[in-house]
């Protein structure tokens, strides 16, 4: 995939995320950085950090329990590791690092 082409496909899916996120329930705060970044705050002060990583065309996500890649593969993102879902996966660690059930729903 064309630099350009993954960077407009991570950007999109950068903003559905924000939106889940928004949209979940949790007591976060969410900061879209410059460059393709997401920084999100929990109330007990730790931060989860989802960005764009252009050269191995993947989104990684850096969550307290550790860190995760994702690729576009039919028409989802899914976990380079174990092929699971990004919005799954988000669900799980928003979860664990905010101590309260969430969903991360991704909003078509």
């Amino acid at each position: 995939m064309e630099e350009s082409a993954f960077n407009a496909l991570a950007e999109a899916e950068l903003e559905r995320i924000e939106g889940a996120l928004e949209d979940c329930g949790a007591d976060i705060d969410i900061e879209p950085k410059p460059g393709g970044v997401l920084e999100i705050e929990f109330e007990n002060g730790s931060k989860m950090i989802i960005n764009r990583h252009t050269a191995a065309r993947e989104i990684w996500v850096a969550a307290r329990s550790g860190g995760f890649h994702f690729r576009p593969e039919g028409g989802k993102w899914v976990n380079t590791r174990d092929g699971a879902d990004l919005y799954a996966m988000l669900s799980s660690l928003v979860s664990l690092q905010s101590g309260e059930t969430v969903v991360v729903g991704r909003d078509e």
